[in-house]
């Protein structure tokens, strides 16, 4: 359900918690990145930073710049001036990330858990079981066949939380209980409604389905495209996945260990949540392909 208005509540000393419905429909997405935009060009004195999540948006701030009562009269003015969500309009690049499904380097992480943890169905074909798929090659399609919304960036550093913006590719299954003792790097992994790519090598959850040979982290900020942020994504980008075989992945590795890997992104586009929604509804939802 989507609110009339946000609901504001604090989230600890210097922090402010603005939800904009409870559940997990992406239209809140948009709401709160349209908010963080408001606020960053506000430029409003005492706000430190702004984290997006699927329906909130979290607002740090410094209590003696700003008060918690002011800053909420603040943030309900500025969520006003949205307007409908159907006039939301967002920058929104598009990355092109290729990607190794059904992969052994995932492969060997899941049979690794099987011999110390617990024997389990092999990722892709439990995902594609549990949505009706004929087999683990139509997962593939299905999850390659969609731009991905990135909604936010997890604490994770550089793993972008994304939804498939065609609602025919979207994808649904529980994480590991127990996690998994380790995820190889840059492993593309689904869980709940959403895909991730694991930037590091540690547990996870998350089910494995392929490996994407681009960083999409970089600490040390040695490549180009790293050198204004460490993270490729960012929150309102869009990403699709181009499905890639093994000697492709280790040619696009070899690319970027000599620095010769030129990153794909498209970034004049104008996300416009009106024009989404219409072709959304012209959609037989039920359809696979």
């Amino acid at each position: 359900m989507i609110y009339e208005q946000p609901k504001i509540s604090p989230a600890g000393d210097c922090f402010i918690m603005a939800e904009f419905g409870d559940d997990g429909a992406i239209e809140l997405n948009f709401m709160a990145l349209s908010l963080m935009r408001l606020i960053n060009e506000g430029n409003i004195d005492g706000i430190i930073d702004t984290t997006p999540a699927y329906n909130s948006l979290l607002i740090e701030y410094e209590p003696d710049h700003i008060s918690t009562m002011d800053l909420t009269n603040e943030l309900h003015s500025l969520f006003k001036s949205l307007g409908s969500i159907e006039d939301i309009e967002i920058e929104s690049r598009l990355a092109y990330l290729p990607c190794c499904y059904l992969d052994p380097w995932t492969q060997e992480a899941i049979e690794d858990y099987c011999q110390k943890v617990t024997k389990r169905e092999y990722d892709p074909d439990f995902v594609a079981r549990l949505n009706g798929l004929e087999d683990r090659h139509q997962l593939v399609r299905i999850h390659s066949g969609s731009e991905h919304w990135v909604a936010s960036v997890m604490a994770l550093p550089g793993c972008a939380l994304m939804r498939p913006l065609d609602p025919r590719c979207l994808l649904t299954s529980p994480k590991y209980n127990p996690p998994r003792l380790w995820t190889p790097e840059n492993a593309v992994c689904t869980g709940g409604m959403s895909t991730s790519i694991h930037t590091l090598r540690v547990p996870g959850g998350y089910n494995l389905i392929g490996r994407t040979p681009v960083p999409v982290y970089e600490a040390a900020q040695t490549s180009s495209v790293f050198k204004s942020q460490v993270t490729l994504l960012q929150p309102g980008d869009r990403v699709k996945f181009l499905p890639i075989d093994t000697k492709e992945y280790r040619y696009i590795r070899e690319e970027i260990k000599n620095g010769t890997y030129s990153f794909r992104t498209t970034d004049y586009i104008k996300f416009s949540v009106r024009d989404w929604k219409h072709w959304v509804s012209t959609l037989n939802i039920e359809e696979r392909f």
